[in-house]
């Protein structure tokens, strides 16, 4: 009990990290200094990895990265932004396996075992990729992934499929930028995030099938004994 208290302070801890980070640190100020450097490749492209590490911390949408490297390198980024994308979920992930650790109880425990039961079904690169797929914010789900048990493989795979049409939509808003802000880089459009939500839903059409079997066998059992 007293390591899982230690695990959740050190989780809370972090949290209040990244909301200082956020508050603290101006996206617009940050972003006027990266379109200075646009004019050096290889600088730019150092700047630009390191704001994928910290980008947790941020707090920033990954879409906002990934605009940055369309305003950069334009769609010939885009495996760029791909890998940055696979690098920059890892932290929060990583996270939600620390804090999973010894949470077999309570809420927690509740919700780590209902996690676990969805990836169970859905395969953990299914599970994943539906739900990157999903217009859902990106970090709570590599904690909750992280939380469930999600193998790293399993993880990284379905986050690099999940991501790839959010990721090219980015890089092409940020290629057609003239100048680089956040209100310029803000917001996929609805088409994309219903478009994406389809997709999603067909992604897990199957395990939602298979649920539903399993679910109504045992009354098929009881009628046919009756």
């Amino acid at each position: 009990m007293q390591r899982a208290r230690r695990r959740l302070v050190g989780v809370a801890i972090v949290a209040a990290a990244v909301a200082l980070a956020a508050l603290t640190l101006s996206p617009d100020r940050v972003l006027a200094r990266l379109a200075a450097l646009r004019s050096q490749p290889a600088v730019f492209a150092a700047v630009v990895a390191a704001l994928y590490l910290v980008r947790p911390l941020l707090a920033w949408p990954l879409s906002l990265c990934s605009a940055v490297v369309g305003y950069g390198y334009g769609l010939v980024g885009l495996p760029f932004a791909l890998a940055g994308v696979c690098l920059t979920c890892l932290p929060p992930y990583l996270l939600g396996r620390y804090a999973s650790g010894d949470t077999e109880s309570g809420v927690l425990g509740r919700l780590g075992g209902a996690g676990e039961r969805f990836f169970e079904r859905t395969g953990g690169t299914r599970g994943v990729a539906a739900a990157r797929l999903a217009p859902l914010p990106a970090d709570p789900v590599s904690a909750g992934a992280g939380f469930s048990g999600v193998g790293l493989r399993s993880y990284l795979f379905g986050t690099f499929l999940g991501e790839i049409p959010w990721t090219i939509a980015a890089v092409l808003a940020g290629r057609s930028l003239d100048r680089l802000t956040t209100a310029g880089l803000s917001g996929a459009s609805v088409e994309l995030a219903v478009a994406a939500g389809v997709i999603a839903l067909l992604v897990l059409a199957g395990p939602a099938y298979e649920l539903l079997r399993d679910r109504r066998r045992p009354h098929q059992n009881v009628s046919e004994q009756s």
